[in-house]
């Protein structure tokens, strides 16, 4: 892997003198990006210190893959796609379950035991074993979901390829993300956590526990077990004073909240059984 990165960095270097279609370079970043595919390697993973580690040559090997691939036409059934990267395969082998009308483009990770209902997963994307990708949810470029989330129905979760060093969306373990909920911007959501329908997160808007008698802001992430909903807090403006849009920590998740969110589990042991 040492020598493929060494090989993609140069690439990289020297991009505005490529030309487009060698068959060379498509090799190159070929290998590199079905790493990603495979789930050998990943564009962002949280080391064992916590921090998160971005791959930044993943990154420039999916960036230069669009540079150097051809647009080409895929016909399946009455669906005709139009695209430079073709869509995934393989997922009986691999223990996953595509339900008519989802699909995940070639070089995202699907972990065994993933569903995706109607839905989109991007290039780089990592989603982990047993989640739930719920109708009309969508995974974007590099993303990190973990095991055991369910993204509720149309959940976005940003993608981020450029600048390569950006950190992407991560998603830890067990957290559940509700309907029309909105991540950008690198935004980092603890294990276990919760997040009410229609919260809108990036690097910039408040996280604000208000579970003890004085408030404490985050930023940028929501603490392991969180349960968050949407709120506002007043900021003047010269024009008058305007509501702003925050998050606010209203709990922690305990055992009586795991079991109201534990609708893929069940839908999972139901198929389980039927299968």
């Amino acid at each position: 892997m040492a020598d493929l990165q060494a090989l993609v960095d140069d690439l990289w270097e020297r991009r505005s003198e490529l030309e487009p279609g060698d068959p060379d370079v498509g090799q190159v970043l070929l290998d590199a990006v079905g790493l990603l595919d495979r789930g050998e390697a990943r564009v962002a993973e949280v080391d064992a210190t916590g921090e998160v580690v971005v791959h930044e040559w993943l990154k420039r090997a999916i960036l230069l893959l669009f540079r150097q691939s051809a647009m080409d036409t895929v016909e399946l059934g009455p669906f005709e796609f139009a695209d430079k990267i073709p869509l995934k395969g393989g997922y009986q082998a691999a223990g996953v379950r595509v339900v008519p009308g989802a699909s995940a483009r070639w070089g995202s990770f699907l972990d065994r035991g993933v569903i995706l209902m109607p839905s989109y997963v991007n290039i780089g994307a990592w989603v982990g074993p047993r989640t739930m990708v719920d109708t009309w949810a969508t995974v974007g470029s590099g993303a990190q979901i973990g095991a055991d989330v369910h993204l509720a129905g149309g959940v976005g979760i940003g993608g981020v390829l450029e600048p390569p060093g950006a950190h992407p969306v991560i998603v830890e373990d067990g957290a559940f993300i509700g309907s029309r909920a909105i991540l950008t911007e690198g935004v980092r959501i603890g294990a276990g956590a919760v997040l009410g329908p229609n919260v809108s997160l990036t690097a910039s808007v408040p996280v604000i526990d208000v579970t003890e008698s004085q408030p404490v802001e985050h930023r940028g992430s929501v603490p392991a077990r969180a349960i968050v909903v949407p709120g506002t807090r007043p900021k003047q403006f010269p024009a008058g004073t305007y509501q702003l849009a925050c998050a606010l920590i209203v709990g922690w998740r305990s055992e009586a909240t795991d079991e109201k969110v534990s609708l893929n589990d069940a839908l999972r042991e139901l198929d389980d059984r039927a299968g």
